[in-house]
């Protein structure tokens, strides 16, 4: 119901147990027309036809990608009535593990031994996600309308969306996801996003809402409505440049993080319920793949369908040639006003 990557190791939550498992992949290559032809004796061949045939065949070659699974440990991480593991996720040098379900509790776990060091009561009820930053601090948001941001197992702050945002006196909001991500071309800086929903469905549902928080005091510097379909998953870029979402009726966004603007929207995608998004690693193998798209986003959802969105990327008018067309427009002006009142200059 729910995954984690780090590196080869993939952290799964499968009812009330969190499995852990590591993968390897490697490259298939063989004679595809050598294996048929030895396990399978079809209808004879006319012999005028056959070493055409043959040798057509011996030059078809057969390349795949073969992963191989190692259970690593499994543990049972939620422990309510009907227990189930909502989240998981790693922390930022992938030594630790979260997790949070329908009890309330967050517990953290050593990787890959998956030993507990850590388990507190984070939420009076179901947690909905979670999110580790890279100084240790722990953000939860739950059911019970509270996201709180902890230092272990001690509460530090909570957020306080609804008093400092749009705030509706009938339409309580809850926080949906939550996610760290950097700030662009600031190394030491840090940002967590948030999304709200309504608590409740309505026939005429209110908006949604997308905020940013400042990473150390964690106060809220924006907030923007991101539509009225409700909105499922968050993730953010590696450099924090961008935000993905997606929603329950299927669609999928592409934001910028800076200004909260919506940069790519795709209407019902999926046509129903998309459970995660994720951005295409910007390192390694990402550039290449991308090519001269500006960032690519997957999107998988209940409808068993992984889909790819391209972000085209935006066309951007250099510093010199604005320069240049200042100056121009500079000249033109004097021309014009020499012409209309001789003497002027």
């Amino acid at each position: 119901m729910n995954l984690a990557l780090a590196g080869d190791i993939l952290a799964a939550g499968q009812d009330a147990h969190c499995q852990l498992l590591r993968f390897q992949a490697h490259q298939q290559q063989g004679n595809k027309a050598e294996k048929a032809g030895s396990k399978e004796q079809g209808p004879r061949q006319r012999k005028g036809a056959a070493p055409a045939e043959k040798k057509c065949g011996a030059e078809t070659q057969h390349e795949g990608l073969e992963l191989r699974v190692e259970n690593l440990q499994a543990v049972q991480t939620d422990f309510s009535s009907d227990p189930l593991q909502k989240v998981v996720c790693f922390n930022h040098d992938n030594t630790l593990l979260a997790t949070g379900g329908t009890d309330g509790y967050v517990r953290v776990w050593k990787v890959p031994s998956l030993e507990k060091v850590l388990e507190f009561k984070a939420h009076e009820g179901e947690i909905e996600d979670l999110a580790l930053g890279p100084d240790g601090k722990l953000v939860t948001v739950g059911r019970d309308l509270k996201a709180s941001v902890w230092q272990k197992d001690q509460l530090v702050t909570q957020l306080h969306w609804q008093e400092n945002g749009p705030t509706f006196s009938s339409t309580p909001y809850r926080y949906q996801a939550c996610r760290f991500g950097q700030v662009p071309d600031q190394p030491a800086g840090l940002r967590l996003f948030t999304v709200q929903i309504p608590h409740k469905r309505l026939r005429q549902p209110p908006p949604c809402y997308l905020t940013a928080w400042d990473g150390s005091n964690f106060l809220p510097l924006r907030t923007k409505s991101c539509g009225h379909e409700v909105v499922s998953c968050l993730d953010v870029s590696e450099s924090g440049t961008f935000l993905g979402l997606g929603t329950v009726t299927g669609s999928v966004a592409i934001y910028i993080a800076f200004s909260l603007q919506c940069l790519y929207y795709v209407r019902e995608a999926h046509g129903i319920v998309v459970t995660d998004v994720a951005f295409l690693p910007e390192k390694g193998r990402g550039p290449e793949l991308l090519g001269s798209h500006e960032t690519a986003l997957f999107s998988v959802a209940v409808d068993s369908r992984c889909q790819l969105h391209l972000l085209p990327s935006r066309r951007s008018v250099p510093v010199w040639l604005l320069l240049l067309l200042c100056v121009g427009l500079i000249i033109v002006t004097i021309l014009l006003l020499q012409s209309a009142f001789p003497g002027f200059l």
